[in-house]
């Protein structure tokens, strides 16, 4: 498979996201599952309240259609679908239960970890079945270590921490529409790369959906992802690491969501442990609104971080 075959994934998925938006976002709205704003949050985001959300929808109706188009229906799609349209039904039940039975946190901690374990488990089954090296590839070397029947809780924590750390990054207009873009983009490069040709066009297809998404989500917003969104983009990430045995690059092509998750979590401890925050608000891209960036400012910075992370990530990988 070469690189432009996968454009053809990618543009349909792209049209699809951009044809859909304006049927779908219209039922959103009149249906009044708009976004909850935080009060503590940045003020100016109070006027994105009632903005239409759970338009993730968008994104994995367009993943999927494009994916199921294009590549052959074998078991390395079925774990990468099952993956993100999983975790996308999770954020959907999440989103669903804040908006319709006004729960402010949607989905408690434990129904929602419990739904990404059993999602998690099901992929870990479906590697087992199809033979899946349990050996994780040293990143810079020529080393590969053997974890036998470990990997597969490692696969399921890979995914509980790549899904969540993506949902965090879920906070500004069009920041994760874009760097999920190019982390997507650089599994592209690796999978056409390493001969993994469900994964290109899988990776291609979800690059397509989230820029057409992008359309809608740049700002001002017309339309938010939700946890529909956020957490089918981080399922179907981490599945695409999974698949191209690039598990431990993923910490370099996602560094920006890694960075994310772990500014709440330095927060969190931070706060407890001392009574004081490290950030003005976590996660991090909220810090640097509050101490004066504009929000485009934040977002586009965090592409270009997000382009020269996954732009190592393949330098590393050897790829260039």
């Amino acid at each position: 498979m070469g690189f432009g075959e996968v454009m053809f994934p990618l543009g349909v998925a792209f049209l699809l996201a951009t044809l859909t938006g304006p049927l779908i976002i219209p039922i959103l709205r009149r249906l009044k599952f708009g976004q909850q704003i935080r009060s503590d949050g940045p003020q100016g985001h109070l006027k994105k309240k009632g903005t239409p959300t759970m338009g993730g929808i968008i994104i994995l109706l367009a993943l999927s259609l494009a994916a199921l188009r294009f590549a052959d229906k074998n078991s390395e799609l079925t774990v990468l679908l099952v993956a993100s349209l999983g975790y996308g039904l999770i954020g959907f039940l999440d989103d669903y239960t804040k908006i319709v039975f006004k729960r402010s946190l949607g989905l408690t901690a434990k129904q929602k970890l419990a739904g990404q374990l059993i999602v998690s488990i099901i992929v870990c089954v479906l590697l087992h079945r199809m033979g899946h090296s349990t050996d994780i590839h040293i990143p810079f070397s020529d080393w590969s270590l053997s974890f036998g029947w470990f990997y597969y809780p490692f696969v399921v924590f890979m995914m509980l921490g790549m899904s969540n750390a993506v949902n965090f990054t879920d906070g500004l207009d069009g920041l994760l529409s874009g760097t999920s873009a190019i982390a997507f983009g650089a599994y592209v490069v690796l999978a056409v790369h390493l001969h993994h040709p469900e994964t290109a066009i899988f990776s291609a297809a979800m690059v397509g959906a989230v820029l057409g998404f992008l359309v809608y989500n740049a700002h001002p917003a017309k339309v938010f992802m939700g946890d529909t969104g956020s957490l089918g983009i981080g399922g179907g990430l981490a599945a695409a690491a999974i698949i191209t045995k690039q598990e431990l690059l993923l910490v370099i092509i996602g560094g920006v969501f890694v960075v994310e998750v772990l500014s709440v979590i330095i927060q969190v401890v931070s706060f407890k442990t001392r009574g004081k925050r490290v950030f003005k608000m976590s996660p991090i891209h909220h810090h640097f609104e509050l101490v004066g960036w504009s929000e485009w400012r934040v977002v586009i910075t965090f592409w270009a971080v997000a382009f020269v992370l996954a732009g190592l990530g393949l330098y590393f990988n050897e790829v260039f």
